[in-house]
């Protein structure tokens, strides 16, 4: 089985240890970070009508934990901690920052779990709207803080021809897919971490696995991917 992961180095490791133990798994990384700076990411939190008062902070990303402190600076002393994903619980937990809920799928999951407002959403400056617009919708007031752009990588040759010869592409994001795409078999299976993804991918592609977790490698131990 010939696995290709597309985040950026160093952001394997996790999905490794998820996939079939005689896998030839390769890295070609479609996207690359680039983070905003804290001061500025500050200055916007201490802009906000609702700064020293949010009442639930919800950190949508891995990458966006790293301004989880900046952003505990802006919510009151009372206020619950929310994550998306087992990453982002786990980035969290290791800047000792307690997690009141996760969602596993997309972040809309978290709707029923916050009950107090006003809250405080951070991540991407391409993050869904999804949550936001759930809350507003319950009357929450909700600010949202943009801490770090992605931005798609186009694969060279090299890195092209790995993904025309995977049996197995893991796909995090909707942008990593649309560049990704052209270069995938048709008989390819594409693993996404959830619905969102999981969507979009299926407008152009039949083969697709939503979930990213340890049962990832029995699911593609069943379906025999590559044999």
């Amino acid at each position: 089985m010939k696995v290709v992961t597309t985040r950026e180095r160093g952001h394997n490791d996790a999905l490794r240890r998820w996939l079939p133990e005689e896998a030839y798994i390769d890295e070609v990384p479609l996207t690359s970070t680039i983070y905003f700076d804290e001061a500025v990411v500050a200055d916007a939190l201490r802009a906000t009508p609702a700064f020293g008062t949010f009442r639930a902070l919800v950190v949508t990303s891995a990458r966006s934990a790293r301004f989880a402190t900046s952003a505990l600076a802006a919510v009151s002393r009372t206020a619950e901690v929310f994550s998306v994903g087992p990453s982002t619980t786990k980035a969290l937990i290791e800047r000792e920052i307690t997690v009141r809920a996760q969602a596993t799928g997309a972040s809309i999951d978290l709707v029923r779990q916050i009950i107090r407002g006003p809250v405080l959403v951070i991540g991407a400056a391409t993050m869904r709207d999804e949550l936001s617009d759930a809350l507003r919708g319950r009357d929450f007031d909700v600010t949202s803080i943009r801490c770090y752009e992605t931005v798609t990588t186009p694969p060279g040759d090299a890195g092209a021809q790995l993904l025309r010869d995977a049996d197995v592409v893991l796909v995090g994001a909707p942008s990593t897919w649309s560049v990704a795409q052209p270069f995938i078999r048709s008989d390819a299976w594409v693993v996404v971490p959830g619905p969102t993804t999981g969507m979009i991918v299926r407008e152009q592609h039949e083969r697709v696995i939503e979930g990213w977790g340890p049962s990832l490698r029995e699911r593609l131990n069943d379906l025999g991917a590559g044999s």
